[in-house]
C-alpha cells in the first residue's frame, strides 16, 4: 500500500520543531508519510518578498494534506506589516483550497482535577471561509477627519448550510449528540436569520441531535462557568476565531489545541496545524509543546482514512508526560506509545 504524499510548511519559531514531533509520531502508527517541505511564512517573506507564490500554491494543491507548524515574526518586529501573512498566506489557503469547515477539538487533560462542569469535551466547527474575514468593505476618504471605513460580512446560504451539515453529522456521531448554534441573533439579523433558519432547517433530518441556541457574548460566559454544557458547537467565521480562543484557555491552554481545516469534497488537499503562535522567545530550547501539533496529525490520519491510526495516537494523548520533558523527548514519549 503507496503512502500518502503531503506537503509540510514548518513556518517560524518554533513551528517546525513541533510539526517534526507530530510527523515523528504519526509515522510511528507505521502510516507511510511522503513529505515535502515549503519554506513559507515571515522568515520567508523577509528574505524574499514573497508570501504565497503562484507557482507554489499550484504544486500544493497536488498534496493529500498539509501539515503546517506556525506562522508569524517575532513580538514587536516591524519586518512584516500586519494582514500580510493572514491574507497573503493562511487566508489565501482558507480560500483557494476551498477549507470551509474549521473543526477544533478541546479535551481537559486528563491529569488535572476538575469538577464535573469544568471538565471540557467539545468540538468547535466553525465556518473558514465567509463571513468578515471574506475581505468585502473599503475606505472612503481615508487619511482624513472624515475618514469612513466598512467590512462587510459575507453569508451565503450554500456556505452556511455545509458547515451546518457536518456539524450535525459530527453530533449525531457523538455521545451526548448534541450541537449548540452560537451567533449574535437579536444585532445581526440579516446573517443571524440565515444561520437560524440554516440551522433549524437541517436539523429537521437530525431527529435525534438536541440542539441548543447561544448568543456570543452569553457563550463566553457558559464556557467559563460551564464549559461541560458544550458537546458541539456551530459558529461563523468571526465568533468562532474568538471562542476557540476561549476553549482552548478553558481547557488546558492554547498551546494544546489543535485543529483542521478541511475541504470535505477533496477537490483538494486539507490544513492541519496547531492553534498556538510562533513563540520565537522559546526557539531551540526544548521548551515547545508539541502536543498540539501532534493532535493536530492525529486529526490528518483520521481525515485521510488512516482511522486505528489516528486513535492510536488519541489514546496516548490520554496520558500526560512527565514533567520536564523536553520537546523532542515529549515526541518521542509518544511515539513509543502508539
Amino acid at each position: 500500500m503507496g503512502g500518502h504524499r503531503i506537503a509540510v510548511i514548518g513556518g517560524d519559531g518554533i513551528g517546525p520543531e513541533v510539526s517534526f514531533e507530530a510527523l515523528k509520531v504519526a509515522r510511528s502508527t507505521g502510516v507511510k508519510l511522503e513529505t515535502v517541505e515549503y519554506e513559507l511564512g515571515a522568515a520567508h517573506y523577509v528574505n524574499t518578498g514573497e508570501v504565497l507564490p503562484d507557482g507554489v500554491l499550484q504544486e500544493l494543491k497536488g498534496f493529500e494534506a498539509i501539515v503546517l507548524g506556525a506562522i508569524g515574526p517575532a513580538i514587536g518586529s516591524k519586518e512584516v506589516p500586519s494582514g500580510v501573512l493572514e491574507r497573503g498566506l493562511l487566508l489565501k489557503l482558507r480560500f483557494d483550497l476551498d477549507l470551509y469547515v474549521n473543526h477544533r477539538p478541546f479535551i481537559s487533560p486528563s491529569d488535572i482535577e476538575l469538577s464535573p462542569e469544568k471538565r471540557v469535551d467539545m468540538v468547535v466547527i466553525r465556518e473558514n471561509t465567509e463571513g468578515t474575514y471574506a475581505g468585502e468593505g473599503g475606505f472612503l476618504r481615508k487619511g482624513t477627519s472624515q475618514e469612513v471605513a466598512t467590512q462587510g460580512s459575507v453569508n451565503t446560504r450554500f456556505g452556511v448550510e455545509r458547515v451546518v451539515r457536518y456539524a450535525y453529522d459530527l453530533a449525531s456521531k457523538r455521545e451526548r449528540k448534541h450541537l449548540t448554534l452560537v451567533h449574535k441573533t437579536n444585532v445581526l439579523t440579516f446573517s443571524g436569520d440565515l444561520w437560524s433558519r440554516t440551522f433549524e432547517e437541517v436539523g429537521a433530518e437530525y431527529s435525534q441531535v438536541e440542539v441548543a441556541y447561544n448568543h456570543v457574548d452569553a457563550s463566553c460566559i457558559y464556557m467559563v462557568e460551564n464549559p461541560a454544557r458544550y458537546d458541539v458547537i456551530v459558529t461563523d467565521n468571526l465568533f468562532g476565531d474568538i471562542i476557540t480562543d476561549l476553549a482552548g484557555a478553558v481547557s488546558g491552554g492554547i498551546g494544546l489545541a489543535a485543529s483542521a481545516n478541511l475541504n470535505l469534497n477533496r477537490t483538494g488537499p486539507s490544513l492541519f496545524e496547531p492553534v498556538h503562535g510562533a513563540a520565537h522567545d522559546i526557539v531551540g530550547t526544548g521548551r515547545a509543546n508539541p502536543i498540539a501539533a501532534i493532535r493536530s496529525a492525529a486529526l490528518m490520519l483520521d481525515f485521510l482514512g488512516e482511522v486505528d491510526a489516528a486513535q492510536s495516537i488519541n489514546k496516548a494523548l490520554e496520558i500526560p508526560p512527565p514533567a520536564g520533558m523536553s520537546t523532542s523527548a515529549i515526541g518521542d514519549f509518544y511515539a513509543e506509545r502508539v
